[in-house]
Formats: structure tokens, sequence, C-alpha cells
């Protein structure tokens, strides 16, 4: 019997040998991948999470070794191994600045006609718009896009962080040391060996470096896009926090050939040709990819609203947490001058409340979106759409309604502010900011009419020499700054009189709407509730007291 015994415990004990060390020897065999793989960098090594496996040394290519002086060189010499990548960047929308759903002839989109009310349009100020393009030397019209060595390749790889390219210098850095008068920094010219060498996958500050600073400046445009993303904590961000997912940009916004996904420049037009999920959303960044559509634990009444409510509506509460945002941008108020010279005040956040170059501005913080229906397309306005300058005109809206299977109640940053346009004709005004005097240039002259004349001719529109500044609404999808659960709108923010959803009318909300049929109703409930309540309990003393006699 004993030895019986025996043999059942060293089976046993082989057979959780067999159970124990493999798993065993696959963590040891992890710990060696993720802390002690030769190609990694010791930074790499110490930092928990994801890691990105690199495979090769661009500072050991031989091609990156040889003396450059331009950007332009630095591209040539990364297509000579790379010799699709420009190919592929060119078709992309970061390149063209169109919206790739419309013909491009119709000049669809911010490198086109289509207008804003932050800087409003790009045709004949590119030297100073397109120092966030992704290429070298866009400074007019006649810039060649098929030119593959004028292919930014740094400005999104580079991870030294000292290549900048100069605010008005059509994409390119510059060769010797220049104080740009706008923020009284000191441009410098890049040291290209080094910036070359050190390419890699992008990072949040290769992104941030255009996104952040997009419209003239910090957090001016998106509101929940901004310097303090360059290193936040999870309370600001809960995937970009760096004491949390510490995720970088390209995380969520995956790239195919260059086509980087979450961009939302998409028309009805592109909807109509196929279904919404197929050619929309699919390009888009949605939550439910990570969390699915029913994101909350099983039972959860907020699992009824993900139909209806997108996730960001409750998850992001307030934009602009950290940095202020610009809300509010009056061109009609510039050209004042003190002592016959611009001038420009500060606000109390230490940003611009007045320029004589662009007018008064409004900036806030902690700011509660708008909310409207979405179904991830935007529409906007091009110089050649006839408006009505009787009421606020919506330069941008976003496209949707209660009754689309794919909309969602989503919120939003609507810019606000009063910009140029023609009297007679009755379209939006392009006006020549950029430039010096004598040449139309807003800035050089302080003309409006000039300006304005300039302008529409560059981009081939009439001009009627008749303007005046209409009040303008522009809409930013509100996507980052997503805070906290614990944080996440209370029902009642949304199921109130006067809570954040009373601009959303045609449909009913329970708390929100007055509803007397329904309030009857609920009344009636209640009442017949307590009535039956109170008449089982009397039954049941009766019943006892019968019992008891």
């Amino acid at each position: 019997m004993e030895g019986c015994n025996r043999i059942w415990r060293w089976a046993a004990a082989v057979f959780i040998g067999a159970l124990v060390l493999p798993s065993w020897c696959l963590a040891q065999t992890q710990v060696l991948d993720e802390n002690q793989a030769p190609g990694r960098t010791m930074a790499q090594q110490a930092t928990k999470g994801p890691q990105i496996w690199i495979t090769a040394d661009h500072s050991l290519h031989p091609v990156l070794q040889k003396t450059f002086t331009s950007g332009p060189e630095v591209t040539e010499a990364c297509l000579s191994c790379h010799e699709l990548a420009a190919g592929q960047f060119q078709k992309t929308i970061h390149w063209s600045w169109l919206d790739p759903n419309v013909d491009s002839k119709m000049k669809v989109g911010k490198g086109g006609l289509t207008m804003n009310n932050f800087c409003i349009n790009l045709q004949s100020n590119e030297p100073r718009c397109t120092s966030c393009h992704a290429g070298y030397g866009w400074k007019d019209k006649n810039f060649d896009f098929s030119n593959p060595h004028a292919v930014d390749c740094l400005v999104c790889h580079e991870q030294t962080g000292t290549y900048k390219k100069f605010p008005t210098g059509a994409g390119f850095t510059v060769d010797q040391p220049t104080v740009f008068k706008g923020n009284g920094k000191t441009y410098k010219p890049p040291e290209w060996n080094a910036v070359a060498q050190s390419v890699s996958r992008p990072t949040r500050k290769n992104c941030g470096t255009c996104h952040f600073f997009g419209g003239g400046g910090d957090g001016v445009k998106h509101g929940d896009l901004d310097s303090s993303l360059m290193k936040p904590n999870k309370e600001l961000d809960v995937h970009m926090g760096v004491d949390g997912q510490n995720f970088d940009c390209v995380r969520c916004h995956t790239t195919e050939v260059h086509s980087i996904a979450g961009r939302i420049y998409s028309t009805p037009a592109a909807m109509e040709r196929k279904s919404l999920i197929e050619d929309d959303l699919a390009p888009k960044i949605m939550c439910e990819s990570c969390h699915s559509r029913t994101p909350h634990k099983p039972g959860v009444k907020a699992n009824d609203h993900t139909d209806k409510v997108a996730c960001q509506s409750c998850h992001i509460p307030t934009f602009a947490r950290v940095n202020p945002t610009k809300m509010w941008w009056d061109w009609s108020k510039a050209g004042q001058k003190k002592n016959g010279k611009p001038y420009q005040e500060k606000d109390e956040f230490g940003k611009p409340k007045y320029d004589s170059k662009k007018g008064e501005f409004r900036w806030a913080k902690n700011v509660a979106p708008e909310y409207f229906w979405f179904n991830g397309s935007l529409k906007g306005l091009t110089a050649k759409d006839t408006i009505d300058p009787s009421n606020t005109v919506a330069v941008s809206w976003p496209v949707g309604g209660k009754d689309d299977a794919n909309s969602r109640i989503f919120p939003f940053k609507v810019h606000r502010g009063k910009t140029p346009y023609d009297k007679i004709n009755k379209t939006m005004v392009i006006p020549h900011l950029f430039g010096k005097p004598g040449t139309g240039a807003y800035w050089g002259d302080f003309d409006w009419k000039k300006s304005a004349a300039s302008g529409m001719a560059y981009a081939g529109l009439p001009f009627s020499g008749e303007m005046d500044f209409v009040e303008t609404s522009y809409v930013f999808p509100i996507t980052h700054m997503v805070a906290p659960k614990n944080k996440a709108l209370a029902c009642s923010e949304c199921h109130a009189k006067n809570g954040r959803l009373t601009n959303l009318t045609g449909f009913y909300m329970p708390g929100r709407d007055a509803s007397k049929v329904i309030q009857y109703l609920g009344w009636a409930v209640v009442f017949g509730s307590l009535a039956g309540v109170f008449i089982h309990g009397l039954g049941r003393y009766i019943a006892r007291g019968r019992k008891e006699r």
C-alpha cells in the first residue's frame, strides 16, 4: 500500500511539474525579452508598459553620415532606403490639406477654399500657414506637390527635439540664428546629422508641434489639444497620462502607408456612397474599438445610452483644464494703434486679449462643451458659398440628427467671432494677411479693402469692393482630455431642466423636459404603489385581528 502511495505522489509531482515548469520558463523568457533583449536602449529597458522594438540604428547608416545642408537633402537620403514613403505620404490629407472624398478641383479643405474663423484661409498667406506643413517650400499656389524631395520626413520622425521650422519660412528651417518678431524667440539651424540619425516612430512631441499650436498659438484651436498634453497626468487624460497608460498619439491614431486614422474631414457626399461604417468611421477612431459598445458593468444604466450618447459626452466633463483656449476672435477690432504703432495687450492668463494685427480675443479655462448630434462628419463653408449675414454664420457644423442611426450626442468646442464678408456677393472674404507693406497684406498696410481685394483675386474669386464683418461659429469635436471615471458627468448634469442638453430639442429626455402625461403617469404609479402597500398592510392587519379572536 505504501508503495502505491509513493507511486501516486511521484506521478502527481511529475504532473504538476509538467504544468508549472513550462509556464515558469515562459515567464523567464518574457523577462529576458522585455528587460534584457539586445537592440533596445537602456531607457526602453527601464520603461514599463508596451515596448517598441527598434530594429535599425539610423546613426549607423552611411547615407545619414554625410554632410547635409538642408531638409530636402535629408529627405533624399531617407528615400534611398524608404523609396515608397514620399509617394505614400503625398496621397494623404496631411500633404494635400484637401478633403480626399471630394474632387480636388473643388478645393475643399484648409489647403483650398474652405473657411475658418480663426486664421480665415490659407490662400495668399501660405508662407505663414505652411510652417506647420510636413513639407518644404509651399510659399504660393505654384508649389510642386509631386516633388518627393519636398516632403519633410523630419518633422514627424526626428527625436532630438531641436528641429524647428521658422514660423514664416514656408516649412523651411533657418540657415543662421534668426529672431521671429512674433514671439521674440531665436530659431537656430538644425544639426542636420543629429536630427537625421535620430529618426524613429512619431512621438507626442512630433504630433504636438503642429496640433497643439495650430491657429497661431498654444491652445488656440481645439481646446482639447494644447501643450499641457506633452506630459500630462492621468487626471488630465487617462490615456496619455505619464502616470497612467502613457499612450503616444500613434497608439490610437494608427497609420497605414502614411495615412493616419482619426481625421474628421468627411462630407455628406462621401456618406451617400457607402454606409457610414464602411466609408467614414473605419479610418476614424472610436472608443468602441477598445472598450466595446457595452463598456460598463452588466446592468449599469449607462450601457443603455451608448447607442445615442458618445462616450466623450460623459467622460470629458470640461476641456482646456490646464491651459486656456481661445473662444472668441473678433477681426473687426483689428487695426487700432498706440502712438502710431501696432500693440498687444494681455489678459489674466497671460494670453493676448488684443492684438492690432488680429483684433480682440477671449480665452477660457475649464470650459463645458456644447453638444450636438454627430455622425462623424463635418460640413464646412467655402468662399464660394452664399451666406445669410442677418444671422450667425456657421463656418463649420456637425452632420447628424436624432433619427440618424449613426449619430450620437457629441461634445464640441464652438469657437465664435467676427469675420469679414462681401456685403454685395454675400460670401465670406479671403483676406491677404501675411506680407510686407505695399503688397495689399493687412499686416503690412492695415487696409481691409486692399487686403480683401488682394486675397480674393489671388484665390480667383470675385470681390464687390464692399465688405463688413459678420458673427461666425466654428466647431471642434472634443475627444482628448478624457477624465478618470470618477470625474465622469453625473446623470443630473443632463437630466435636469437647465442641464447640458438644453439646446438639443425634438426628443423627450426624462428629467429635462416637462411632459404632463408622463408626469401624471409617474405620480399615478407612485400613488398606486403606495395605495397597494397600504391596502396590503391593512388586509394583513384585519386578518391577524380575526385570527386572534
